[in-house]
């Protein structure tokens, strides 16, 4: 066995780190005085520039970036010289701690200082400057990197990313290690951003064996939690079993036995467990055996009957509307508003004011927001409290200029508090006798659920949105399931394009798409495209649009007004690769510019970014998924970056948290949903063709107020307007509404 060679050395710099395998490329001081830097790659999870590391590895070559050394495995070494002190503290690696605090703390302890920091940490209080809560809290700093980097040490022959070990300890504190290595799939069920691949190689490294029931019941909760990040309530039993069995490597009766066990279970509070249930098949056909997770089938049955339980409900907040005179009621909304509405714009105002529970949907230029407006007007000339939602702050705010009345997401409207539980419910609903939410495509099943919950009996419920939009990221396809046949709930499809709109070509061209029709991309002023048939070429040219033509033509910010919506986050002209170049072209490093590096990403101030999870412990009401600002401030002492959020709020987040936040030059398309920007740009290229339908082109088309672009091969534009979505998801509420009584109305 080839024995390892050692380095020892300052981290200076960490110019790679690729956030999924811990693979890093990093520069460090050998303390040779030649001002020379050590390249290093390999794992170096956890290591921050300022420490001291041991590294244990093998010498190489580079045939471009020449000698280098691969780190095997590496420790911090606390360093003993003052200078390497100095350095060593004012890093940033200490929250409270920067180099005028390091400094400080140095002159007056020397080469002691680490020790007392260690033993004694209630002596800082003798430096000069250093009050109580600064001293306790550089104290309780150092406890906390001293136990988060034995975690890591732990943790680092699984490849566990430092973010990840960090979450560890703050859920489990002590007792990190213990259920690490003694319940290993509690992880991905009690820890964000720990599946159970994850969870799965750590329990193989500590010795639990291939066949454990443990480990085949977190598999098989896992199964159903990937289908339901693919939009589905539930698996039928069949399909769930073959899933399982290619992914755990295990016998078919193993699973068979396991997957019975946890459907006996007692689910209790916390949900854990499956359900089995027979449902209709698809589109009608046979019946199957559904297995859900706890929580989706209690939605499910809990959303059919709260919407059974609005409709049939006894009294009527709107009674007034019931022996009103329209043609009168109609005249006066004209006078206020100034335009006369269409025939079946009028049956959507009247059926909204009617029907306790309602659906308006239709697409672009078809005159839905003019419809929701003469809604709100008539209810508000009524005395009624009308209550607007959508499900983006972006929305939100679209909804608010529409009707000149306060609306808020979703989110906020409900006071989600931490564990996601909502202020308002049935026991406590909400003061409203309308309830308008937009852009209901959105609505996934849990957070639809949690809406119609807290709407008081005899209240009015309608839901807006575009129904041939991409359906709701979160699992189930509620405005679908709403519209489907014999649903109780009626609806109004608004299909008539306005002569206005006819002029748009965004408008013309989103129809022609969702009919199947190529858009016309020449002679139009607010519809191009940039034929590129390479990929790579198409990735760069999308990047040149954004970032410098766009500005220049039209004038428009290349932040603020500019999206690039991709079908795709991986590959040269998905959002990962996309948001790095826009990044260099549009908030590119500068040395008087602050920056933090996470994982293999790089934050500046300027950074459009998003959330990508719920977070219900931030800002007033939390902050959730696809949630999208701008950095306004990093501050590296305080180990802290702000966001100035769409909706006006500025949020703080720790180093240790920027695994929430993503960049946002480019989003996938279906992060896109409900938000409206000036200008979208659309890389559509073969190098997607997986993803290219219908409905994503129409989506992404639709989020444009005035100007799209396409870049990319015309053979992919032409297969994403004639390919149809693939099949529904795995949803049974179509059924249970059925079932509760009652064919709908279909106008």
């Amino acid at each position: 066995m080839v024995q390892l060679a050692v380095v020892e050395g300052v981290l200076e710099r960490i110019t790679y780190a690729n956030e999924e395998n811990g693979y890093t490329v990093a520069r460090v001081d050998t303390g040779r005085g030649s001002g020379d830097l050590l390249t290093v790659v390999g794992s170096l999870l956890g290591a921050q520039p300022g420490e001291s590391l041991r590294l244990e590895g093998r010498w190489g070559s580079h045939p471009q970036y020449g000698r280098q050394f691969t780190v095997e495995n590496y420790t911090t070494v606390l360093p003993a010289t003052i200078q390497g002190i100095r350095r060593y503290l004012g890093s940033g690696l200490i929250k409270g701690v920067g180099p005028r605090i390091a400094d400080r703390i140095v002159s007056h302890f020397g080469t002691d200082t680490l020790d007392i920091i260690e033993k004694e940490p209630a002596r800082l209080i003798e430096v000069p400057g250093l009050g109580p809560k600064r001293t306790r809290s550089i104290g309780a700093a150092w406890e906390e990197q001293k136990a988060i980097k034995e975690v890591m040490l732990f943790l680092q022959g699984v490849g566990v990313s430092t973010s990840i070990a960090v979450r560890i300890y703050k859920k489990y504190g002590d007792a990190s290690i213990s259920v690490t290595r003694n319940q290993p799939y509690r992880l991905a069920v009690d820890v964000w951003g720990i599946g159970f691949l994850t969870a799965d190689r750590i329990a193989q490294s500590v010795g639990i064996p291939h066949d454990s029931p443990d480990r085949v019941k977190a598999g098989l909760q896992y199964a159903l939690s990937q289908s339901a990040d693919q939009g589905h309530c539930f698996l039928p039993e069949e399909q769930l079993i073959a899933d399982a069995v290619k992914l755990l490597q295990v016998d078919t009766g193993l699973v068979i036995d396991c997957l019975a066990e946890l459907a006996s279970d007692d689910h209790g509070e916390d949900g854990a467990g499956v359900v089995r249930e027979n449902v209709p098949g698809p589109d009608g056909g046979e019946p199957v055996t559904a297995v859900y997770l706890v929580p989706f089938h209690r939605a499910e049955l809990s959303l059919a009957g709260q919407l059974t339980r609005l409709l049939r409900a006894g009294e009527d907040r709107l009674a007034a509307f019931h022996d009103v005179d329209w043609d009168k009621a109609l005249a006066w909304l004209s006078g206020r508003t100034g335009a006369e509405l269409a025939a079946e714009q009028q049956q959507a105002v009247r059926l909204a004011l009617t029907s306790k529970v309602a659906v308006l949907t239709g697409g672009p230029g078809c005159g839905k927001s003019f419809t929701v407006r003469s809604v709100v007007e008539l209810a508000r000339a009524k005395k009624a409290k009308v209550v607007l939602a959508a499900p983006t702050g972006r929305a939100a705010k679209r909804l608010s200029e529409l009707t000149g009345a306060e609306a808020s997401t979703v989110h906020r409207l409900l006071e989600l508090k931490p564990g996601g539980d909502a202020a308002y419910d049935r026991d406590r609903p909400l003061d409203a006798d309308l309830v308008v939410v937009d852009e209901a495509s959105m609505l996934d099943l849990l957070l639809a659920n949690k809406l119609v919950k807290a709407v008081p009996p005899g209240a009015h419920l309608l839901f807006v949105g575009d129904v041939d939009q991409l359906p709701s990221v979160g699992a189930g396809e509620v405005l679908r399931d709403l519209l489907a046949d014999g649903s109780p709930v009626p609806a109004v499809r608004l299909t008539r394009i306005f002569r206005q709109a006819q002029q748009s070509g965004v408008v013309t061209n989103a129809h022609r798409i969702n009919s199947g029709v190529p858009p016309i991309t020449q002679g139009l002023a607010d519809f191009y495209l940039f034929a590129e048939e390479d990929t790579e070429e198409a990735g760069r040219l999308t990047v040149d649009v954004a970032a410098r033509r766009i500005p220049a033509k039209f004038g428009l910010d290349p932040r603020r007004d500019v999206q690039v919506l991709a079908p795709m986050h991986r590959g040269p002209a998905g959002a990962g690769t996309l948001n790095g170049l826009l990044q260099q072209a549009v908030t590119p490093a500068r040395p008087d510019l602050p920056e933090r590096r996470f994982g293999g990403r790089v934050f500046r101030v300027g950074d459009k970014v998003t959330q990508i999870r719920n977070n219900y412990e931030k800002g007033r009401n939390g902050v959730f998924n696809g949630t999208v600002g701008v950095v306004t401030a990093l501050d590296a002492v305080e180990q802290k970056l702000s966001v100035r959020t769409d909706e006006d709020e500025d949020v703080d987040y720790d180093f240790d948290e920027l695994d929430e936040l993503a960049h946002a030059y480019a989003v996938t398309i279906h992060r896109s949903q409900g938000s409206e920007y000036p200008a979208v740009v659309i890389p559509v290229t073969m190098g997607a063709w997986m993803m290219l339908q219908r409905n994503l082109l129409y989506t992404a088309v639709t989020r444009a107020k005035k100007l799209v672009v396409l870049v990319g091969s015309r053979r992919a534009l032409g297969q994403a307007v004639r390919t149809v979505s693939a099949g529904r998801r795995c949803t049974a509420l179509d059924h249970r509404l059925f079932t509760s009584g009652g064919g709908g109305v279909r106008l």
